[in-house]
């Protein structure tokens, strides 16, 4: 992935069971809006790959299903993120990712805002404003290099 890691030795934990969707109640009508919560934007986002380990999101604890705020009458999704170490480089790059993952997953009535957790990165304003910002993230997609990272960490992986 990237030479010269961050953090090298990064604290790996265990993988949550999956858990079954219950059936939705509106299966007979197709034009209904779906149901959206926590656990299904949790399992979109946990396999995510790190940009720097070969390990997901989930793993490293970056991303928690408790981080995750769903108000689907409102159609508005949070996702809080919490990187490994405080001066983590890869901050907006996985911000990035979760974002174009849950643009390609989500219903676009949406609207999705990507954080830092507070305290956790030594310039998270500057990371959460860039994040959030629609222009800035459009033109980061516009960077073949930086698209190309981002598919990476969205590929899926078979284990």
């Amino acid at each position: 992935m990237v030479s010269g890691l961050i953090n090298a030795n990064p604290v790996v934990y265990e993988k949550k069971e999956r858990r079954a969707r219950s059936a939705s109640s509106c299966v007979n009508d197709e034009y209904a809006a779906e149901q959206i919560d926590q656990q299904e934007v949790f399992d979109h986002v946990r396999d995510i790959k790190d940009p720097e380990h070969p390990y997901s999101l989930e793993e490293l604890k970056v991303i928690t299903e408790d981080a995750i705020e769903v108000d689907d009458e409102r159609s508005y999704v949070r996702v809080t993120f919490t990187p490994t170490v405080e001066h983590c480089s890869m901050a907006t790059v996985i911000g990035l990712c979760l974002r174009v993952k849950l643009m390609r997953s989500l219903p676009p009535r949406f609207k999705v805002d990507i954080m830092v957790a507070p305290g956790t990165h030594a310039t998270e304003a500057a990371v959460n404003k860039q994040l959030n910002d629609k222009e800035r993230v459009a033109a980061a997609l516009e960077n073949p290099n930086l698209v190309d990272m981002v598919d990476e960490c969205l590929a899926p992986t078979f284990d």
